[in-house]
């Protein structure tokens, strides 16, 4: 008969009271008493809590992932590990993942940033992977918001000091500012690492006997119920007491254990490796021997603590970073302990995989916790929440004043200058773009490019949302933004391989969240068959809202696409004065969700239809024509249109170009100049090169509108005549100009 769990001297009762603190429901602490067939012991009901919170056990969304497509001939990794990969040719495998902080970094902005970096960068390694690339996608409160300034400076710091010291360059990403983000920020962290297709690892233990390893930084008190209080319950007016259970990462230290588990793992000792994040040691040990089906014993009197006296609770439950957890071949663990010494890191055994399917952990020679190994890391509670579509979209029930619309001329200015449209310098010059030199395309244009050492292949990044299209339709915003992020990537000439999303939604207790969030992985999943693109990781973060007030629905999409020759790559912005300019579109552009009907307080109704079939021809065309040279430039039109996007073609950065677009039949619609919606591009290209285009690009729309000109003016129709350098200006100092910045 197996000991029975002791509690530990000095902890509190365990009661339904106890539970609630700890984010359970009475129906799940009635469910793990079943399930032990006594009550926990304190030590238990923490490790309960936290596996079974939203944030690690996805008990209300898992139903939904699962129809989401996740199979593809290039895909070897997917769902289950650390992170999804996809072979890229020539033997490498790219390694990728998007996941949330956006809790922590509402509450302490620079440490919740940084660690989110740190955490995703860890997921990266972990599967064998070098990480050469981050990218992020913050959103903020409205701009002028008395907290918005400080939020900015603390995340951008954070991104901005962890990457730079831990030496992984910040290639792209996206900023927005609205009102919907006031009381909840959204920082969504995305990592991408490079392997060889033989060195990809495993987060699944195999093999009775086979010791774990502790390996990284010593464990403190920091991050205690980051995952389940903090990460899976909505902010209230307490919000800033949560501040110390906000992780404190060490870049540095971070540098240390990359170079010490890629060494590691190319010694072939290393069976399972996982991160210690979200749940600490408590997830990483449970999970991995889960999914082997297995069982594991942890020692936590061998654990390297940082400081003393911390109780089994505390060890099991804390989030400080720059820790893993590896499972290692029997009779090879002072191999292992050799190389991570040789990094001034720790390497303790700490305890071993067990073939009787319990999760059990001894502390000053007594078990202190002893559960059923399933039911931390298969058999959580999974909940088929109530949907029902709100009254009126989030869109729709803001006030939009009734206003005169601007002249043209007006309003290109005032979009320029908005915070939504203007440059981001003033953001990613903090960033180390560089580092590596991988670095082909970096911050500014369409997606970042990265070259493949030794290989004449290449990668393409972006990512992308569009919460105000997904307010105004949860459905057709998210195929619109998957439709965005893919024809990103293709502007560059890469062809869109895969997805790794970030599903950013309110509490999805509330039918109208839970039906936002539905419609949303509907859409996510029939734009991902379209495009062939599956969605091989991502993260769901839930309860994003603040005393009742949900954010927008914000699926982010991570879109990275492959090059079979990265010299190939084509530019955002126009460079041969005389080449032609056409305007590509599936579709009439819309000014329903766009930023000029947001800047200008003017509603236009409901989002179009979309045509995946014709959005498909669009990526296939473009990708072809780069492959055969046939352009020279191309750029996506979105935030602010088709003007803005012409505007931004010219800001060349070698040399001063502009551009000359015929008048059209109604030369001052904001619909033709501002409108977004549609799957448009602009490409520039030798007017010798019209006809093959057009043949390519069949059926879209392909229109001749205009030429590159060496006179550094926009000239649009007969109501724009604008000198560049002075739009430039406006568009490159407008952000740093209203965050108090002046760089």
């Amino acid at each position: 008969m197996s000991e029975a769990p002791a509690a530990t001297p000095g902890e509190p009762k365990v009661d339904l009271a106890a539970a609630r603190a700890h984010g359970l429901t009475e129906a799940e602490f009635a469910e793990i008493a079943r399930i032990l067939g006594r009550t926990p012991t304190f030590t238990e009901l923490g490790v309960f809590s936290v596996m079974w919170s939203e944030h690690c056990s996805y008990k209300s969304s898992r139903k939904y992932l699962k129809t989401l497509p996740r199979e593809g001939p290039n895909v070897v990794g997917g769902p289950g590990e650390n992170a999804g990969a996809i072979d890229v040719g020539d033997g490498w495998v790219a390694v990728f993942k998007i996941e949330s902080h956006n809790h922590p970094s509402y509450v302490e902005p620079y440490q919740g940033a940084a660690t989110g970096v740190g955490g995703i960068l860890r997921d990266i390694f972990t599967m064998g992977a070098r990480p050469i690339a981050s990218m992020d996608s913050l959103k903020f409160g409205a701009i002028d918001h008395p907290r918005t300034r400080y939020l900015v400076n603390g995340v951008v710091g954070g991104i901005g000091g962890y990457g730079n010291c831990v030496g992984v360059p910040t290639v792209a990403g996206e900023v927005m500012f609205d009102p919907g983000y006031n009381g909840n920020i959204l920082v969504n962290a995305f990592a991408l690492g490079l392997a060889r297709r033989e060195d990809l690892q495993s987060a699944r233990a195999h093999g009775v006997g086979n010791p774990v390893l502790y390996v990284g930084s010593a464990t403190g008190r920091d991050g205690i119920h980051g995952a389940s209080l903090l990460a899976s319950a909505e902010f209230d007016s307490e919000s800033e007491a949560k501040r110390p259970t906000v992780q404190v990462g060490d870049p540095f230290t971070e540098k240390l254990l990359i170079e010490a588990c890629l060494e590691a793992i190319k010694t072939g000792a290393i069976v399972a490796i996982q991160d210690m994040g979200a749940a600490g040691l408590t997830s990483s040990s449970s999970e991995m021997a889960g999914r082997g089906g297995l069982g594991v014993e942890l020692d936590l009197d061998r654990v390297p603590l940082r400081e003393p006296n911390l109780s089994p609770y505390e060890i099991l439950l804390s989030e400080s970073q720059e820790r893993m957890l590896i499972v290692a071949e029997h009779g090879r663990e002072a191999e292992l302990a050799a190389v991570f010494e040789k990094w001034d890191l720790h390497a303790v055994v700490i305890g071993a995989i067990t073939g009787d399917g319990r999760w059990r952990a001894r502390f000053r020679g007594k078990v202190v916790a002893d559960i059923p190994i399933a039911a931390l890391s298969d058999d959580a509670p999974l909940y088929d929440r109530p949907t029902q579509p709100p009254k009126r979209s989030l869109h729709e029930a803001r006030p939009h004043a009734v206003v005169v619309r601007p002249e043209p001329a007006d309003a290109l200015r005032a979009l320029l200058s908005s915070p939504n449209v203007a440059s981001r310098r003033m953001v990613f010059r903090q960033y180390d773009s560089l580092v590596l030199s991988n670095t082909v395309a970096g911050p500014g244009g369409d997606a970042a490019v990265l070259r493949i050492k030794g290989s004449r292949r290449g990668l393409a990044l972006k990512v992308d949302s569009n919460p105000r299209a997904c307010a105004l339709d949860p459905y057709l915003g998210a195929i619109t933004t998957v439709c965005e992020a893919a024809r990103n990537v293709a502007c560059t000439g890469a062809r869109p391989a895969a997805i790794t999303n970030c599903l950013n939604y309110g509490n999805p207790e509330r039918p109208e969240i839970m039906w936002q969030f539905a419609r949303g992985v509907a859409g996510l999943g029939d734009a991902a068959r379209a495009f062939a693109t599956p969605v091989i990781s991502g993260n769901v973060s839930f309860y994003n809202e603040t005393e009742g007030r949900a954010i927008p629905p914000t699926p982010t999409i991570a879109m990275v696409g492959v090059f079979a020759d990265v010299s190939l790559n084509v530019k955002h912005y126009f460079s041969f004065p005389g080449d032609l300019i056409l305007l590509v579109r599936t579709a009439p552009p819309s000014l329903a969700a766009s930023e000029y009907a947001d800047l200008f307080k003017i509603s236009f109704g409901a989002l179009g239809p979309i045509d995946l079939v014709r959005e498909r021809r669009l990526l296939d065309g473009l990708v072809e024509c780069a492959e055969r040279r046939l352009i020279r430039s191309a750029h996506d039109v979105s935030e602010g249109g088709l003007a803005v996007a012409l505007a931004e073609a010219c800001f060349n950065p070698d040399q001063a170009l502009g551009a000359e677009i015929e008048p059209v039949a109604t030369d001052a619609a904001a619909e033709a100049w501002f409108g977004e919606g549609a799957s448009t591009v602009i490409v520039s290209a030798p007017a010798e090169n019209l006809k093959a285009i057009h043949d390519i690009f069949a059926p879209l729309e392909v229109r001749p509108i205009g030429r590159v000109s060496a006179a550094p003016r926009l000239k649009l129709g007969g109501w724009c005549d604008e000198d560049v350098a002075a739009l430039r200006r406006l568009y490159e100092e407008a952000l740093s100009g209203r965050l108090g910045r002046h760089d």
